[in-house]
């Protein structure tokens, strides 16, 4: 069965190759996903632990009749753990053995629903809500324009053991652009308690991609034309900016970020440069600038990883990244660290 989606893949990278602004290496994907009906934007992977090569790959489709699409390994929808008829889901995170109350762990994935001005939580795999219909979010705002979430990630702290959402939205204002809420355990689900706001902006044009270093405490985000922002994940640490990073790396939008954890605290940050269609790699201590990779994608707005071997296909881990053809790319993470630790310095 992959062959028929590596010939897919093959036919897909030969359409688009004419698009693809970069003359750097390119890394083919071993899978392309079915499609979506839509729009795929956001990724996010969940590692099964009884069998890790029966994980599963959720990925979001944005508009007012969209889905979280699961997919298996091969690149094939899962209809029985999609969740459809979501208006305008945007961004997707997960976490797990979140506690539902003093006997009850479950693993859970978050996302925006935009059009309903709320985030929605369901456990993993079972596809239960946990959140009754949704949680709403930025309700203290007064204009309407700040009011429409977009991206989001989860942070379980290693301190104290709290699930935090981190919630961004499409528009807003030049300080607390971000609203974290704690998601509290009520005995058979979760509520969510705002515990604060923070984060610059810009304002050339928005912030969507999030992403959380749970190890390390750190939250970063991308204000779109103007740098990674990072931050602490923990809220009693404060709400400074930590640091601004790659402004010149990029052409235009920074989008999708992925932390690839080689180590307990090293390892990398993977950034889509959307317009060039290839990603930057960061270091994530230091958050030097390492190397652009080229792996062959269209407008990538969301992309995750995890490192663990998931079976023969992705020994070294799996890099999914989403591609503007109503599709998601997987690649065996271990082609991208092999290109990341050529010695050869890339532009």
């Amino acid at each position: 069965m992959k062959t028929i989606y590596l010939i897919n893949a093959a036919a897909a990278i030969l359409a688009v190759s004419c698009q693809t602004q970069s003359d750097l290496t390119p890394i083919t994907p071993d899978v392309i996903t079915e499609k979506t009906i839509n729009d795929t934007d956001d990724p996010a992977i969940w590692v099964n632990p009884e069998n890790s090569a029966e994980s599963i790959v959720f990925g979001t489709d944005k508009e007012t009749d969209g889905a979280i699409y699961a997919f298996d390994l091969e690149g094939k929808i899962i209809e029985e753990k999609t969740l459809r008829n979501m208006k305008r889901p945007n961004n997707i995170d997960l976490v797990y053995q979140v506690p539902l109350n003093d006997s009850v762990k479950v693993d859970i994935i978050a996302f925006t629903e935009r059009e309903e001005q709320q985030i929605r939580v369901f456990s993993v795999p079972d596809m239960q809500p946990l959140d009754k219909g949704g949680f709403k979010v930025f309700e203290d705002e007064t204009n309407e324009a700040y009011q429409w979430p977009m991206g989001i990630a989860l942070y379980h702290s290693p301190t104290d053991h709290r699930v935090y959402a981190i919630v961004g939205r499409k528009e807003g204002p030049a300080e607390g652009y971000l609203y974290q809420y704690e998601l509290q355990p009520t005995g058979k689900g979760l509520q969510a308690v705002l515990v604060r706001k923070f984060g610059k902006f810009s304002g050339k044009k928005e912030i969507e991609a999030i992403a959380v270093d749970a190890e390390n405490g750190y939250i970063y985000y991308s204000d779109e034309e103007f740098g990674v922002r990072k931050y602490y994940a923990e809220p009693s640490r404060g709400n400074q900016e930590l640091s601004v990073f790659g402004q010149d790396k990029f052409l235009s939008d920074i989008e999708g970020i992925a932390i690839a954890k080689t180590t307990t605290k090293g390892g990398y940050i993977i950034v889509s440069d959307q317009q060039r269609g290839t990603f930057n790699v960061f270091d994530r201590q230091t958050n030097a600038f390492i190397k652009a990779v080229n792996l062959t994608t269209v407008e990538t707005d969301g992309c995750d990883v995890v490192t663990t071997n998931l079976g023969t296909d992705y020994p070294k881990g799996l890099f999914v990244a989403m591609n503007d053809s109503k599709e998601f790319y997987f690649y065996d993470f271990g082609k991208i660290i092999d290109e990341i630790e050529k010695t050869t310095t890339q532009p």
